[in-house]
């Protein structure tokens, strides 16, 4: 009997058994990796955000680049940046040059009253949509519900598209100058030497690459992200995108065909298949760092995770304590550092932290920790647990409730009337106060 793919996952997921040895265990470790990213590409909606990342990238790419271009007009290095527009369209073949220098031309063309007041704006407005796009897919497949605040938002999308056009250039700028030296010149010239410049020029795409992977992939989830998990990530997703560009040129050399059928319009199709696979390797990295630095997701991957009703409240009492805790020794904490300390996804924390916070329990500061909403010693247990059920009321429909059989409302007001007596003696800083004593045992 063919075992189904539910058997199959049960399997994997068990417990490594010893006579594999270290080998073995690794390399089930490694199938687990790709079994997650192959599930999660096949059932999960990745494909659907690139999608949706390739309609924002047709609106914002012309806008993007003039403000990249704005930036750099002002410091001589417009051009520094053509090279890197050819080499991302690259795959493309033949037409490759075509679109980027028109793309350069259409730019450098913008005057300056265009770009100016209102123009500007919408110019920053549509780059930092297109970053806010990109955080949101990274987010989700974190697990992590809140975005980041928009004062912070504005702030660091800005200043990275401000400085990101300025380092690039730089960077192209030093390597252009370093290649056209007379020292590699005279390497390359020699027969014993010029392995270094053929290894040289190999390896750049993939160390940028990975530079250029590895700061997105630290820095666009609401979250601390590992430098062993975004960069080990960042590599493997430059060593996919340099053998996709070059599988994408061949692909296109065979495909005369589609050149024929299509005409001019082929360059379009192309130009947006390209961008799609972009998306897909870019997001694919950020599930890869997601399982290096998390692996204890790797079962259960991107399915939704549903906390029971039990579960929730026990959730806020233990997201009430771990708060008050870090409060009363002069700490601070936030939603991810919860999530990582309870052991679960940020995502399935939200709903508890926001009905917390509806309830007065739960404050967010400016700079996204959370705080007790009143003194600990005048917040009961009662009051927590009972804001956890009534989560949502202000949504509720009355004729639901105006509809429920009296014996049943009976029922449902013992055991909210049973809650209150046995927890409504108990204050949060008490029971925190028992944690802590517990913790030093």
């Amino acid at each position: 009997m063919i075992p189904t793919l539910a058997t199959i996952e049960t399997a994997l997921f068990r417990a490594t058994p010893a006579r594999f040895g270290r080998f073995g265990a690794s390399l089930r470790r490694l199938v687990r990796f790709i079994w997650a990213i192959g599930r999660d590409l096949a059932t999960g909606d990745l494909n659907l955000r690139a999608v949706g990342l390739v309609y924002t990238s047709l609106l914002s790419t012309v806008p993007l680049c003039a403000f990249s271009f704005s930036v750099l007009k002002g410091l001589g290095f417009q051009h520094n940046l053509a090279p890197l527009l050819a080499e991302f369209f690259r795959p493309l073949g033949d037409r490759s040059d075509e679109v980027a220098n028109r793309i350069v031309v259409f730019v450098d063309h913008m005057k300056g009253g265009v770009v100016g007041s209102l123009g500007l704006a919408f110019l920053v407005w549509t780059a930092v949509s297109v970053v806010q796009k990109v955080e949101d897919a990274c987010n989700h497949i974190w697990h992590i519900a809140r975005p980041r605040s928009l004062g912070r938002r504005f702030g660091e999308y800005v200043g990275i598209l401000v400085v990101g056009p300025i380092v690039v250039a730089t960077t192209l700028g030093l390597v252009t100058s370093i290649s056209g030296s007379p020292l590699v010149a005279q390497l390359m010239a020699s027969p014993a030497t010029a392995w270094i410049g053929t290894l040289t020029s190999a390896a750049t795409p993939v160390i940028a690459g990975t530079l250029g992977f590895g700061f997105l992939y630290g820095f666009l989830p609401n979250t601390r992200v590992t430098p062993r998990a975004a960069l080990g990530a960042a590599l493997a997703a430059s060593i996919v995108w340099v053998a996709a560009s070059y599988g994408f040129t061949l692909v296109l050399s065979y495909s005369k065909q589609m050149v024929a059928v299509y005409a001019g319009f082929s360059i379009v199709l192309v130009a947006l298949m390209w961008l799609w696979l972009n998306w897909l390797i870019l997001l694919t990295g950020s599930l890869l760092a997601f399982y290096l630095q998390h692996p204890e997701y790797l079962r259960s991957g991107q399915r939704d995770v549903v906390a029971t009703a039990r579960l929730r409240e026990q959730l806020a009492l233990a997201i009430m304590v771990v708060v008050t805790r870090a409060f009363t020794h002069g700490g601070r904490t936030n939603a991810a550092s919860l999530a990582q300390t309870l052991d679960i996804p940020s995502i399935a924390l939200q709903p508890i932290i926001e009905a917390l916070e509806t309830a007065g329990l739960l404050e967010t500061t400016l700079r996204e920790q959370l705080v007790p909403g009143k003194d600990p010693a005048a917040i009961h247990l009662d009051e927590i647990v009972l804001a956890i059920r009534d989560a949502g009321s202000g949504r509720a429909i009355a004729l639901v409730e105006a509809s429920m059989p009296g014996v049943v409302r009976v029922v449902g007001q013992g055991i909210d009337n049973a809650i209150r007596t046995a927890l409504g003696n108990q204050t949060l800083a008490a029971l925190a106060a028992e944690v802590n004593a517990a913790s030093n045992d």
